[in-house]
């Protein structure tokens, strides 16, 4: 008998759901020196165009502003960007301006082919809960063209009486935009989703060198510092089509962020989840840079991770390949419950959990022998068959309360009683 109740609320992915992001056309490398550049062609065929064909091309940009909130900013910011490349933008018109900003843009369908691997977190704001429930915040890896991993939200709740709720996410979403740094040297990336209404429409697409090719699976942590301040963090892979490391969000409001990549040998691996708290005044972190074992990591500074120690191993015959954790370690009574993923048979994923002790974590106190959750007959097909995978879950009034993502194509929900869930370790 399964340990967990499963909800029949899936999250499917959603191609209307689109930002605009610039559009950069370019000669392919043996025209590369080609004059005028390919940009300089389109400015000045924009330039030559009269008032009437200039309005016709407005007329052609004007249903996306239905799609998108504050689309003439997003285009005149994209004007003053391809204006920096080009001098002579800077004679255009109003209405040219315009024209130029939409020819070097483009809309981007963010969850077009896939939207799972969530991780999930209360709300500090519980206004609105069902009686004995609670509002709950859900990230989840939304996969668009080019399998490009773009971050998005969604808001919610869970009670008893009505299981798992999700909000309709808002129509339009809004485009991330970098805040430029006045500090020397400053290796923070400041975003800014302005005009984001509510966490549904803030997305975060790749920005930066490191994150060419997605951001991924983001495991998101209500952190409580000594002092009772709670930041909303959370540890992400950055992806550039080659190499992978680990960077830390931070979100203010959720329309405001930061993004910093991690230091130290251990950074360099994906998978990093932080512990939502200082442990002996220090920070605490699982990872699996051998990408075999989970490791426990701690560090007096949040954004620098060296060596570490195996904490757990594969074991059993549903994890031997390899393990690693479903998102940051949730602290219970008993000690802290950290959820596992394991690889078996035939590359299947399934999840499992552990107890470790509270006042020192590297002391693994049970685990469950068999999976909680595992690809099912009815759940096992998509992108990557044979795959159930979380990036973090919550603790409610002693249920567990978990997201998971299927196949790496949609995101499903399930909860069992943490006392069935501890019993069930040994």
């Amino acid at each position: 008998m399964s340990l967990l109740t499963h909800s029949k609320l899936h999250l499917a992915p959603d191609a209307s759901r689109t930002v605009i992001r610039p559009f950069d056309p370019q000669y392919p490398q043996p025209f590369a020196d080609t004059e005028p550049s390919r940009t300089e062609r389109i400015v000045d065929a924009i330039l030559a165009m009269g008032a009437n064909e200039l309005k016709a091309r407005e007329a052609t940009i004007a249903p996306l502003h239905k799609r998108h909130r504050n689309l003439d900013r997003l285009l005149q910011r994209r004007y003053e960007e391809v204006a920096t490349l080009v001098p002579a933008a800077e004679q255009a018109s109003d209405d040219a301006k315009t024209v130029i900003g939409a020819y070097f843009s483009e809309e981007y369908s963010f969850e077009a082919a896939a939207l799972f691997n969530p991780s999930m977190i209360p709300l500090s704001d519980q206004t609105g809960a069902p009686k004995g429930g609670v509002r709950f915040l859900l990230s989840l890896r939304g996969i668009g063209e080019g399998h490009v991993s773009s971050v998005t939200f969604r808001t919610g709740h869970w009670s008893k009486r009505d299981g798992f709720v999700v909000d309709k996410p808002s129509k339009q979403a809004i485009s991330p935009q970098i805040d430029a740094s006045d500090v020397p040297g400053d290796d923070i990336t400041r975003i800014n989703c302005e005009g984001s209404r509510d966490p549904s429409e803030s997305v975060l697409f790749p920005v930066t060198p490191s994150q060419r090719q997605g951001i991924e699976d983001l495991r998101l942590c209500r952190f409580v510092d000594d002092n009772g301040t709670v930041d909303y963090l959370g540890t992400y892979t950055a992806f550039d089509g080659r190499a992978t490391r680990s960077e830390l969000l931070r979100g203010f409001h959720f329309d405001q962020f930061e993004m910093r990549p991690l230091k130290g040998a251990a950074a360099d691996s994906k998978g990093m989840a932080l512990f939502p708290r200082l442990v002996d005044g220090r920070y605490v972190m699982l990872a699996r840079q051998d990408n075999e074992n989970i490791w426990l990591l701690r560090s007096d500074d949040l954004y620098t991770w060296e060596g570490g120690e195996k904490l757990i191993c594969p074991k059993f015959s549903w994890d031997l390949c390899q393990m690693g954790n479903c998102g940051s370690p949730i602290e219970i009574d008993e000690g802290w419950l950290v959820l596992t993923h394991g690889v078996g048979l035939v590359r299947n994923y399934s999840m499992g959990a552990a107890l470790l002790d509270k006042h020192d974590p590297s002391k693994v106190l049970a685990r469950t022998p068999e999976p909680i959750l595992r690809p099912s007959a009815k759940e096992r097909d998509g992108y990557v068959p044979n795959v159930v995978y979380s990036c973090g879950a919550m603790v409610h009034d002693r249920t567990l309360l978990l997201p998971y993502g299927i196949a790496d194509n949609f995101a499903a929900f399930a909860s069992c009683a943490v006392d069935d869930l501890l019993a069930a370790m040994k």
